[in-house]
């Protein structure tokens, strides 16, 4: 098995490889190494048992990815890509926000790139993109309540399914959209065997949070080391959290399951059973650290949901999948590690 795999110094592409290597696939990452805790998360990974090759590539550059297809094919006996795992790109939100043109052409146009690139150098390979449940938009037209502390739906107790219209909100979820559209639509016009994973709040080991993305590991890193944090809105919006290694199982599932998966969009989170609000994060953080966390308040952020609750009944009825690892345990392991690696992380921050 050889699987190419873009983003592959980034949180969730360091994970991916790192789980392959270990089931014996020979890994060849991509990255521009343009995200804090990359260089880190790459020496982590050369540093693992296993075939893993490294090309530094940017998406945005159609004539890298074509070299670093071609490259992939030839090594390893000539042995073809059997799966593509397209991770990279812009991920923040506010971000996307002040630099719309960087936002559009790290994620539309990069996968755009990165599909081409697949047609022509593996069009039999699996390919399973990372996109978002920002493509659902606000979703103002499903009423929220408050009850305990906390919004939840009205309604929809097993949360928002794939079958919810799309409504892209905030030029990173045009971005991220656009490219989940182009990836399902690539299935069936040029008959690749694309899958796209619509994923809710993924937290977990090895993530270097910061302030506009990865909220859990950031809330967690700026508490272990007394670094001011700000919650957005009043923190009583919630969302369903998955561990990601429960996200990486999940793409395992797929590649198994192609002939099933294969054009297909599931919807990729903790459900129902596994939120969290704002709150309840720092008064988790507050218990288990016995630091008194003390936030500071802003308003709400563009294209910011009160609730997501992903219904992730489909992976679980096509794939055989459902989370393993509880928002409790996964918290506990956050904070376990972070503590660990407090050292290490305070050094990563204070690059520039």
């Amino acid at each position: 098995m050889k699987v190419l795999i873009s983003g592959a110094a980034g949180f969730i592409g360091a994970h991916a490889a790192a789980r392959f290597l270990k089931s014996g696939a020979t890994v060849i990452g991509l990255d521009n190494l343009s995200r804090r805790g990359c260089t880190d998360n790459l020496a982590w990974l050369r540093g693992l048992p296993g075939d893993f090759r490294f090309a530094h590539a940017d998406l945005r550059h159609e004539d890298d990815l074509d070299r670093a297809f071609a490259q992939a094919n030839l090594e390893s006996g000539g042995e073809p890509i059997s799966t593509v795992i397209h991770l990279g790109g812009q991920v923040a939100v506010t971000t996307s926000v002040t630099h719309p043109r960087l936002d559009f052409e790290g994620n539309a146009l990069g996968t755009l790139n990165m599909l081409e690139a697949a047609r022509k150098h593996c069009p039999d390979a699996a390919f399973l993109y990372a996109s978002t449940n920002k493509v659902y938009g606000g979703l103002e037209h499903i009423e929220v309540c408050q009850r305990n502390g906390r919004y939840e739906y009205a309604e929809h107790p097993e949360g928002v399914d794939e079958n919810e219209p799309l409504d892209f909100h905030s030029p990173y979820g045009c971005s991220k959209g656009a490219a989940d559209q182009y990836v399902r639509d690539y299935a069936r016009i040029y008959k690749l065997k694309t899958v796209v994973f619509r994923q809710s709040c993924i937290y977990g080991e090895r993530q270097f949070g910061v302030e506009d993305q990865g909220w859990v590991a950031w809330f967690t890193i700026a508490t272990l080391l007394h670094k001011p944090m700000t919650v957005y809105g009043d923190g009583m919006q919630i969302r369903d959290l998955l561990w990601v290694e429960d996200l990486i199982s999940l793409y395992q599932r797929a590649i198994e399951r192609i002939d099933v998966a294969a054009g297909k969009i599931y919807n990729a989170g903790g459900g129902p059973r596994n939120t969290l609000s704002l709150l309840e994060l720092i008064a988790m953080l507050r218990v288990k650290t016995d630091i008194d966390v003390r936030p500071a308040y802003s308003d709400w952020r563009p294209g910011d949901q009160r609730v997501f609750v992903a219904n992730i009944a489909k992976a679980r009825q096509e794939l055989g999948w459902a989370p393993e690892v509880s928002v409790q345990d996964g918290v506990n392991r956050l904070i376990e590690w972070t503590d660990r690696s407090k050292s290490h992380i305070e050094s990563i921050f204070g690059r520039k």
